[in-house]
């Protein structure tokens, strides 16, 4: 799950402290002209919706924000894709969205007004659509559990595994009347998953991916890429465990969304498409 455009605050800070230190204010020509770069860059990620780098891509970057936008950005390489996700109506605006949808309206609109400086009136946010269902639980409880995640996402940023692990295991296993479709629950499962991954441990790995399919399926509604390559991860999970009736069904899942989000001759649903054929023979075989 990540931001669309770069962190546009992080390299903006930046590019303000050099020209600071070179004497120059935020009225000059040149700090402007850097700035809109910081604006309009795009984190360019992987077919799995990893980051990899950093692109200027300026007509992209007409395009507007919605937190329930019609379409969605993906990459091949440096090959920026932009994708329909539904049927979009004759003079309608193309729209993407800047940021994770998978936060509450409150949060959205913070993060878009401090990196974008604009606030969202989308009917997502003037709804509070799923606000309710993210927050869900004891107040108290969700609360103490998000504060933890800024943590174990600077233990992710390490690359210091073990410990990531072993922060959301214990902080998972705490007695809270939390459902996995707490936002804060679910990002705690996420990460739990991602540092399994790392660790090889597979089984570990599953049984937190697993608790994500469902309220994946909520928040990231329709076809949407992170939904598609979470199943796919979790299918993969399954498939290298013998799990192969429901690892097929997760995979199909995933290529069903990916086919929508990414095309059907990106590498990631190519390689997909082969893992899937590769399942149907086996289960075939195995019954017999």
């Amino acid at each position: 799950m990540q931001d669309l455009k770069m962190d546009k605050e992080g390299l903006g800070l930046v590019v303000e402290a050099e020209f600071q230190r070179l004497g120059r204010t935020d009225t000059t020509p040149d700090f402007q002209t850097s700035y809109w770069v910081t604006c309009n860059c795009f984190t360019v990620s992987d077919g799995e919706m990893q980051e990899v780098g950093v692109g200027l891509y300026p007509s992209v970057s007409l395009l507007n924000h919605s937190c329930d936008p019609n379409c969605v950005i993906v990459f091949e390489g440096k090959q920026l894709l932009l994708h329909a996700v539904r049927h979009i109506q004759a003079e309608e605006e193309l729209t993407v969205s800047y940021i994770d949808v998978m936060a509450t309206s409150q949060e959205r609109q913070k993060q878009l007004e401090k990196q974008y400086f604009f606030t969202c009136d989308c009917h997502r946010c003037e709804t509070r659509h799923k606000d309710t269902e993210m927050l869900a639980g004891e107040e108290e409880s969700w609360k103490e559990l998000k504060a933890s995640v800024p943590k174990v996402e600077e233990l992710q940023s390490a690359k210091d595994w073990e410990q990531m692990v072993a922060v959301c295991q214990a902080t998972l296993d705490k007695d809270r009347a939390l459902p996995d479709n707490n936002l804060y629950v679910l990002k705690m499962l996420d990460l739990g998953m991602d540092g399994c991954i790392h660790l090889a441990r597979w089984e570990d790995a599953l049984q937190y991916g697993a608790r994500t399919l469902r309220p994946f399926q909520l928040y990231y509604s329709g076809p949407h890429p992170v939904r598609g390559v979470q199943l796919m991860k979790v299918g993969k999970l399954q498939y290298h465990q013998g799990m192969l009736s429901q690892a097929l069904d997760t995979l199909k899942q995933a290529f069903d969304i990916l086919k929508v989000t990414h095309g059907k001759e990106h590498s990631l649903s190519q390689s997909l498409q082969q893992l899937l054929g590769e399942c149907e023979v086996e289960l075939s075989s195995a019954q017999g």
